[in-house]
């Protein structure tokens, strides 16, 4: 079994997964194939605020630290993820921009200690994740940054990033891109329209984080569909980032060799579609193992689409015992297949 990132690897690419760091001390398995199959490993909680700065200036980088320790011993990178997202804003800073619309002095300050530590050691930040909200009448999710600082506020925060890491490359990182429907058409499109505004006004940002937790109740993935969508970003200049790889059943219930297969197949298609393209730099799966998948977690497990409550839903390339499964092989396949081809 050849490491998934060796395939990518010879192609200028890599494969990443998201980890947490306490999880990779206690779990030598687990660490075992991090180290194993991966040339970038994404923070999956430790980097965002309300992890970082619970209370106003008491800052928890251990993790980052220890993380950063383990990545530079064995050659790995570290993708910054997340800077601003809404869903992960500590309850002292919400407040605080709550009440005094405007100052966008909380902002700098926070950048400034956290890209002031780790922005010349990690090269590559998801700055904005998940900004567009396409209910709205100009694209853009009403989170407390938007009603703070006003819709360029995206702007304001590439320039500020820049400023403290100027070498770094940012991202937008959004989610529900991938699918035949109206949703994720109008998605592309409001995704498309801000990075063509971005880039006409002069902002500096680097590319595009797609999420791609795939689902099978939606479907399968299309060339004709998300082709032109990835050589539209590219033709602005950006790159391009498979961010948070992984893939939601639609029938749990099934016989599990078959469910596997579905699985497999699916992931394998997108990942044929999305390595044609040369601007896709890298390709980051959220997780190795099924059974510390979000996807199986209390709070996200959903009914599956017979609504019958199923098992443990099987959209990592490990079971939880660490044991590669179908969608290991499909990966490392589509992975050699764009190196040879």
């Amino acid at each position: 079994m050849s490491g998934l990132n060796a395939q990518l690897s010879a192609q200028g690419r890599y494969f990443g997964t998201a980890v947490r760091p306490d999880q990779l001390h206690d779990m030598p398995d687990l660490r075992r194939a991090v180290l194993s199959n991966c040339g970038s490993v994404t923070p999956e909680i430790d980097l965002k605020w309300a992890a970082l700065e619970w209370n106003k200036g008491e800052y928890n980088f251990q993790p980052l630290d220890d993380l950063l320790e383990l990545a530079d011993k064995n050659g790995i990178q570290v993708h910054g993820h997340t800077l601003l997202w809404g869903q992960s804003v500590p309850p002292w800073a919400m407040s605080h921009m709550t009440e005094n619309a405007g100052d966008w002095s909380v902002i700098s300050e926070y950048m400034n200690a956290v890209l002031g530590r780790f922005g010349a050691r990690i090269s590559r930040w998801d700055l904005i994740n998940e900004a567009i909200d396409t209910s709205e009448s100009d694209n853009l999710r009403r989170n407390i940054f938007y009603k703070s600082f006003g819709p360029n506020y995206i702007d304001s925060a590439l320039a500020e990033a820049r400023v403290h890491a100027p070498k770094a490359k940012f991202l937008l990182n959004e989610f529900s891109l991938e699918y035949d429907n109206p949703v994720d058409e109008d998605r592309r499109h409001a995704v498309l329209r801000l990075l063509e505004r971005l880039k006409s006004s002069g902002s500096t940002f680097d590319g595009l984080g797609i999420q791609a937790h795939l689902d099978l109740t939606k479907g399968n993935v299309k060339k004709r569909i998300i082709k032109p969508f990835l050589e539209s970003v590219a033709d602005l200049g950006l790159e391009i980032y498979v961010s948070e790889l992984d893939i939601q059943e639609a029938d749990l219930t099934k016989d599990q060799a078959i469910r596997d297969k579905e699985v497999s197949a699916e992931v394998r298609r997108y990942l044929d579609i999305v390595l044609e393209v040369p601007e896709v730099r890298g390709i980051t799966s959220w997780g190795l193992s099924d059974n510390l998948s979000w996807l199986n977690s209390k709070e996200y497990k959903r009914r599956d689409v017979k609504g019958a409550l199923g098992g443990e839903n099987r959209g990592l390339p490990f079971d939880g015992a660490m044991r590669p499964k179908d969608l290991y092989y499909a990966m490392n396949s589509a992975f050699s297949r764009r190196r040879t081809g």
